[in-house]
């Protein structure tokens, strides 16, 4: 605890103050806490007036800011961005587990030069080959 007089610039009198915390509200009216020491309030009623009116500008803006992140419509159009930015890494992860799937299965079949390799190619030619002519004569017994 704290505590001081300091001189009023108005009428030369000194004023006795106590610092409890450091809160404003705790000193004399014409006195103000500015970290650590406490300082005569000399404003010109004008002043004073142009703070008021700084001050309420600036809580208008932080109450229409408020509004506008509590409004249905924000919310919604921010977990509608979550939503598709998660769909959308999402999609992005199976194109790339996909495309690498595909490279794999390639590199099986084609040799660095891009030619077939017949060594792999022919015996799964021949084995699709005869997969479709078993179904094709399942198909044929059935209907006669």
């Amino acid at each position: 605890m704290r505590s001081g007089s300091v001189r009023n610039e108005r009428n030369g009198a000194a004023v006795r103050y106590r610092v409890v915390g450091t809160d404003r509200l705790s000193l004399p009216r014409d006195v103000r806490h500015y970290g650590g020491g406490a300082v005569s309030d000399a404003r010109t009623p004008a002043e004073i007036e142009a703070d008021i009116k700084r001050r309420r500008s600036q809580l208008a803006e932080t109450l229409d800011e408020i509004g506008v992140r509590m409004h249905p419509k924000t919310i919604v159009g921010d977990a509608k961005a979550r939503f598709v930015g998660g769909v959308d890494q999402s999609l992005g992860r199976a194109y790339v587990s996909a495309n690498r799937a595909v490279s794999e299965v390639k590199a099986q079949f084609v040799d660095g030069d891009g030619a077939p390799r017949l060594e792999r190619v022919v015996p799964v030619a021949l084995l699709v080959v005869g997969v479709v002519g078993l179904l094709a004569l399942g198909s044929r017994r059935r209907r006669g």
